[in-house]
């Protein structure tokens, strides 16, 4: 998944959000000193719930901290469909 967007500071950003625990995200130093810090913190998945901890190889939950955090401009899936 790629997410582009900017910092709280107004520098942007753009990360492909891999899945891997040995390196979550791919594309920015920042973030991924980000990811690692709050790796293990509860984060709010959605509006009302539910809350998981932080792991870098669930993308979902990476996602949600990038929101939490940043102000995400735009995602996007890097996955092609089988067969293309």
């Amino acid at each position: 998944m790629r997410v582009t967007g900017t910092f709280e500071d107004g520098a942007a950003y753009e990360v492909e959000i891999t899945g891997r625990s040995d390196r979550p995200v791919i594309g920015s130093h920042r973030i991924a000193a980000l990811v690692e810090q709050r790796t293990g913190t509860p984060m709010v998945m959605a509006v009302l719930g539910p809350i998981r901890g932080l792991d870098p190889a669930d993308e979902e939950a990476v996602l949600a901290l990038l929101r939490q955090e940043t102000y995400v401009v735009e995602t996007s899936s890097s996955r092609t469909a089988p067969g293309t």
